[in-house]
């Protein structure tokens, strides 16, 4: 096979790399694609944290109405005003061995789980006739305000951003 020759008669070099604006194209795209991966991965994140919440909440639910089963029909009494955690005072209250905490907990102390119940003893005795559990939620779109996530003795469970912490463990749903 001969030579191809350039103008002034040398033997021209065949390229094999790439040109710099071909590697800056592909990295652009790269950086792109990454940034968009790590959006959703973090909305992900949020979105599975509060699906464990939501689950925690309802297993705390559960423990209530066994504890209510063997209570005739009372809940344990826990004071009025802005709640207690839940995965400290109530699972006392409820005997639980394993006791669910915030998924976040650890990292800021606003994500707590609590409980507040009606009546006026405030040392977890059976005499409550209503409670309130609420989780602060993260995942949340098209509001500024904290939402909660919330499940009350009568069954009612939801997302509310105001009336917490509720009166008396009246369910604010």
């Amino acid at each position: 096979m001969p030579l191809k020759l350039d103008v002034s008669g040398q033997a021209m070099k065949k390229n094999l790399g790439f040109t710099l604006v071909e590697l800056l194209v592909v990295i652009s795209i790269i950086g792109i694609l990454a940034a968009i991966a790590l959006v959703s991965f973090t909305s992900s994140q949020k979105q599975a944290r509060d699906t464990v919440r939501r689950s925690d909440t309802k297993q705390y639910q559960l423990a209530l109405e066994n504890f209510a089963n063997k209570s005739g029909g009372l809940y344990p009494q826990r004071p009025d005003g802005p709640g207690v955690l839940a995965w400290d005072t109530l699972c006392e209250d409820l005997v639980l061995t394993t006791c669910p905490q915030d998924p976040r907990y650890a990292k800021d102390l606003s994500f707590v789980y609590q409980y507040q119940s009606n009546g006026s003893i405030s040392n977890g005795t059976a005499v409550a006739t209503s409670y309130v559990i609420w989780a602060k939620i993260e995942n949340v779109t098209a509001t500024t305000a904290t939402t909660y996530w919330i499940v009350c003795s009568n069954g009612k469970s939801g997302e509310k951003t105001s009336g917490i912490p509720p009166a008396g463990g009246a369910c604010p749903l």
